[in-house]
């Protein structure tokens, strides 16, 4: 009996997983990434800069992502945002509503992690990389979080909490795909800075590759 039970869950498995991978879909294309933004700190891969209150990325990225109703996974990653080199890494970090993110400190010096961001507040005091962990935050409110450290005054970070499951972060030339979306009709937008969020529909078919672009 549990043979037959068992050879009944295989097959309904084996009928069953083709069709749902075959039911995700590809967003791929280009953001224009706006030019560099001047500089005073050096040896520096990214860092934010701030300019008539719009906070960016310099050198310039964007994140990219779906609008529309999705259903929230079970369990979502715990992510990792590093300090090392006296930088935070990533310097952009997305991730969805409710996500625990980590802050490890890779240097042999102390650091002192906050954010006084509407959308997350928090304080992580000082510690240096063999003390103890300093507990993951959960990101649970949508919007953009600024991270500071209280003692490397150029040391920024940002963290863009969305609302999707759908989201990735371009390269240096502006590229990204979006792998795993479920066929319908959606919102697909392009965060640039703090002000800039360009957006435009996109329908998506079962086992499709939709290119779509940001001029």
């Amino acid at each position: 009996m549990k043979i037959r039970l068992l050879v009944r869950c295989l097959w309904l498995l084996a009928w069953l997983f083709p069709r749902l991978a075959m039911a995700e879909s590809v967003i791929e294309g280009q953001v224009a990434l706006p030019k560099h933004h001047a500089t005073m700190v050096v040896n520096q891969r990214y860092e934010i800069v701030a300019k008539g209150g719009i906070i960016a990325v310099n050198p310039p990225l964007a994140v990219v992502y779906l609008e529309g109703t999705f259903p929230k996974p079970a369990v979502l990653p715990v992510r990792q945002m590093e300090q090392k080199n006296l930088a935070f890494v990533p310097t952009l970090m997305a991730v969805q509503t409710g996500t625990k993110v980590e802050f490890p400190n890779l240097d042999d010096t102390y650091h002192s992690i906050f954010s006084y961001s509407a959308a997350k507040r928090f304080d992580l005091g000082r510690y240096r990389s063999d003390e103890k962990p300093v507990p993951a935050q959960v990101f649970d409110v949508a919007g953009l979080v600024t991270l500071r450290c209280d003692i490397h005054e150029h040391m920024r970070a940002l963290i863009l909490v969305l609302d999707t499951p759908h989201f990735v972060v371009t390269d240096a030339d502006g590229r990204y795909r979006l792998e795993g979306v479920p066929p319908g009709r959606y919102v697909l937008k392009a965060w640039l800075d703090s002000r800039t969020v360009k957006s435009q529909p996109v329908e998506v078919t079962e086992s499709a590759t939709v290119h779509a672009d940001f001029q």
